[in-house]
């Protein structure tokens, strides 16, 4: 399970209703499902940790390990 906080990188403000996706690296890749981030801007995951990519839209914001909480600019 992990968090995704979508935050404007002009002014670090939450950005709310963003499109948050995650993709797998490997093998044993795989996508979640796309989630909204709420009016904390957050997006909350019941999925695995893993190594993969970020999108914000269709926009790639991060790529590495997801795990915990994490903040990614927009």
């Amino acid at each position: 399970m992990f968090t995704i906080k979508v935050i404007d990188h002009r002014d670090g403000e939450t950005l709310e209703y963003k499109t948050v996706c995650v993709h797998y690296s490997g093998f044993f890749g795989g996508q979640t499902c796309d989630v909204k981030t709420n009016s904390r801007g957050e997006a909350h995951f019941d999925y695995r940790n893993g190594i993969g990519k970020i999108y914000v839209g269709s926009k790639v914001v991060y790529e590495g390990e997801i795990s915990g909480y994490m903040v990614v600019e927009l």
